[in-house]
């Protein structure tokens, strides 16, 4: 048999060298155009039988070293420290509560009254696996617009099945004393289609959620205790705004809070009831999926954001 090693050597030097003219000949392929978008917002965990989902209804840019009650240079160190940049984005979230036999959401989200990075609750909602039909019972902890605009959508109510309810002082003093623009027009559907019922203070509402009065923020604010086999969320609207300042420091107060001092006191005893029962917390502004605890530190608290959970129990 010959000798077939020259011959191989050949080729491979031949194929080699064509190897490298293609390579030098092939068009470039350009990057990927990038996406710019989020997944859907939704994040669920278990609170002992029940079943919570958080909603992100999108986020509002706000000028929070201008509306917070202390220093903006404060404020503004306070977001350097926490990689925030001005005007902060800040997170809407709702809440849905599945206990088996009752589908509750806490707050609305701002629907069409906040401009085109908010008003995506229903659509996360949806992408969470549950339609608006489904939901029974929807809690609004204050008729500010970004919580009770994704109510309505086109003079008709979005959560057709559900009967609406909030605090009674909140809906004198919104739409009786204040005729309040914004909350006429997403109340007033619900009124007509008789889908609103009001409560009084501290109410229980469906088995394991509560209503208790938080005032202060506004006439009627209002949080959601939320239990399950000794379990504990609270759902505490907007008791806080902006957690890298009023976390270390709770006694700062913001512009839209009807009274200061309430507002102030309500942040601080919640708080202090969650720290001591290492009770879960659902913040409206607090970012996304605004689900965590609270310890005590220093003078104020840290905040310790839920550990991401495969959903497995």
């Amino acid at each position: 048999m010959k000798n077939l090693a020259p011959f191989r050597r050949h080729l491979l030097a031949a194929t080699l060298l064509g190897l490298g003219a293609l390579g030098a000949t092939a068009p470039s392929r350009a990057a990927a155009p990038m996406v710019k978008t989020q997944a859907p917002g939704y994040y669920r965990f278990m609170l002992g039988d029940f079943e919570i989902t958080a909603l992100s209804d999108g986020i509002l840019a706000l000028p929070v070293d201008k509306v917070l009650h202390t220093q903006p240079e404060r404020v503004q160190a306070a977001l350097r420290d926490q990689h925030i940049s001005l005007p902060a984005e800040t997170s809407v979230n709702a809440f849905l509560i599945n206990t088996g036999s009752k589908l509750v959401l806490v707050d609305a989200g701002a629907g069409t009254l906040w401009g085109p990075n908010a008003g995506k609750l229903l659509a996360n909602l949806k992408a969470s696996g549950y339609t608006p039909e489904q939901v029974d019972e929807v809690y609004i902890t204050h008729l500010h617009t970004d919580h009770i605009g994704g109510a309505v959508a086109n003079g008709a109510p979005v959560y057709a099945n559900a009967i609406v309810r909030a605090d009674q002082r909140e809906v004198d003093y919104w739409l009786t004393k204040l005729q309040f623009q914004g909350a006429v027009a997403s109340m007033e559907p619900l009124l007509k289609a008789r889908r609103f019922k009001a409560f009084s203070g501290d109410t229980d509402l469906v088995p394991g959620v509560r209503a208790v009065a938080t005032h202060g923020h506004t006439e009627g604010h209002t949080i959601y205790v939320v239990e399950s086999q000794g379990k504990k969320l609270y759902l505490i609207g907007d008791l806080i705004h902006v957690g890298a300042v009023q976390f270390p420091d709770p006694t700062v107060t913001i512009d839209s809070d009807t009274d200061r001092k309430l507002a102030r006191e309500q942040r601080l005893s919640t708080f202090s009831r969650a720290a001591q029962e290492s009770a879960m917390i659902g913040g409206a502004h607090l970012s996304f999926p605004g689900v965590g605890y609270v310890k005590p530190a220093g003078q104020g608290y840290q905040w310790i954001p839920v550990n991401y959970s495969a959903l497995n129990n």
